[in-house]
């Protein structure tokens, strides 16, 4: 479907020369030939853009222009003035126009500020329906808990909100590091702006600097018309690049020029393109191994971390997870559960290796299959309320009674010890008291890396 591009002039001529250039440029084209009839016809045709004279009988360009935004505040109004003066410019601008162009003008000039107030108003139109579908499903998303270590993050989030200073979230996976970003940008002075998340991870290496950057028509096999990239919506908003050490190597230089230049250039492009955005980025991998193996660039890094904020695991604020877990239920549906005394021990006893998203799954199996309103601690999945038996004979290690294979045993613990270390290697090896060769030994012979452990039932 065409755009609608409604052109008010008094002069005929150019009114005529506008509307033969603008429709062999393949936009409709409705023309009217003062301002009061141009008014009218807006209010019937509601078009995409106006392009109007500044100096007309009766009504004028700029009456024009404050009627248009009184009755659609989006609608972009580009005028035409013969005063290329500074003073007329920035009366405008004041008055809320998108652009001007003086008389006499260049054709392909008028038709790139058309282009370009067009593609600004799909950009627009693309932040709402996000800002929109982002706000439908916030109200179930918020931080849970009153430990002291989330106690130190919201005192973190109330002082780097209302800054525009990169932040990187570190921690496991499931910690809610995208929630931490969440709350930053609704406390800060961008939070009537796009939140767009990205996961780096997530999407085939060969379109991630498609979607990232956007791409033009032509760029490559496909591209059949322009697409605006992530990095370009969350424009006077935020942007959130989950799992960014999983950005492959050479994409991280153009990151790293979006960061210091606020502009970015397209796939194919040859024009850079400002933005105004607010950089929030998370990575649940081990981050002086990722520098020290090369897969992170040190500038990135640092140009992320101007603010670097760690997430704790769940393990170490069990005091949250009654919160959590009376939250959960909340959102579940199940506000009239109670939980003994027993099954929220069992749960507090529990390491969640999945963090705060394996206590939700938890919690939402529980409600499914539970027998009446009170969960006991026969309700609690085996793997939880096994720990409570542990505790209680003093064993690190509670074996079933029909056995268990001792390799899985082996490959259980190596792995255990990883996440409570955020698989530092030296780290996990001095916690399982055994040589650093040792532990990769098993690890190579496990096959146990981050990405197997962290991309299954608890990735993300």
């Amino acid at each position: 479907m065409k755009q609608l591009i409604l052109v008010v002039d008094d002069d005929a001529s150019l009114r005529r020369v506008l509307e033969y250039n603008l429709s062999s440029a393949g936009y409709s084209v409705a023309a009217a030939s003062s301002g009061e009839e141009g008014l009218s016809l807006f209010l019937q045709e509601r078009p995409s853009l106006v392009i109007t004279d500044m100096k007309m009988p009766g009504m004028s360009g700029l009456q024009l222009l404050e009627a248009v935004k009184d009755r659609s505040p989006e609608t972009l109004v580009i005028l035409i003035t013969a005063f290329g003066s500074v003073d007329m410019a920035v009366e405008a601008m004041k008055a809320g126009a998108y652009d001007y162009i003086t008389k006499p003008f260049n054709r392909d000039e008028m038709l790139l500020t058309v282009a370009k107030a067009l593609r600004f108003t799909g950009l627009a139109e693309e932040n709402r329906r996000l800002k929109s579908e982002l706000a439908g499903r916030g109200g179930e998303r918020e931080l849970v808990g009153a430990s002291a270590a989330m106690e130190k993050i919201y005192q973190v989030i109330r002082k780097v909100a209302d800054s525009d200073a990169s932040v990187l979230i570190t921690g496991e996976s499931g910690t809610g590091k995208e929630l931490v970003a969440r709350a930053i940008h609704g406390q800060s002075s961008r939070k009537g702006g796009t939140f767009v998340a990205i996961n780096c991870a997530a999407i085939p290496r060969d379109l991630l600097e498609s979607e990232l950057f956007g791409h033009v028509k032509g760029a490559f096999t496909g591209a059949i018309k322009d697409k605006v990239g992530k990095l370009e919506l969350a424009d006077g908003g935020t942007i959130f690049l989950d799992e960014v050490g999983e950005l492959p190597l050479e994409l991280q230089p153009k990151l790293l020029r979006v960061l210091q230049e606020r502009e970015l250039e397209p796939v194919g492009g040859v024009k850079p393109r400002r933005l105004d955005i607010r950089v929030i980025a998370a990575t649940n991998i081990d981050v002086d191994s990722s520098l020290k193996g090369g897969t992170l660039r040190e500038d990135l890094y640092y140009r992320l971390a101007v603010i670097p904020l760690h997430l704790p695991p769940l393990r170490e604020r069990r005091e949250d997870i009654p919160l959590l877990v009376r939250h959960f239920c909340k959102k579940l549906g199940g506000e009239g559960v109670r939980f003994q005394r027993v099954a929220l021990e069992a749960m507090e006893a529990y390491s969640w290796p999945g963090n705060v998203r394996e206590l939700e799954n938890a919690v939402e199996r529980i409600l499914i299959m539970r027998e009446g309103d009170e969960v006991t601690l026969a309700d609690i999945p085996e793997k939880v309320r096994s720990r409570v038996g542990s505790a209680a004979s003093g064993k690190v290690v509670n074996l079933p009674d029909e056995g268990y294979p001792l390799e899985q045993l082996e490959r259980e613990v190596v792995v255990e010890a990883l996440q409570r270390n955020q698989w530092n290697q030296a780290a996990a090896a001095r916690f399982l008291r055994i040589p650093r060769h040792t532990l990769i030994y098993r690890m190579e012979k496990y096959g146990i890396t981050p990405t197997a452990e962290l991309g299954g039932e608890y990735g993300g």
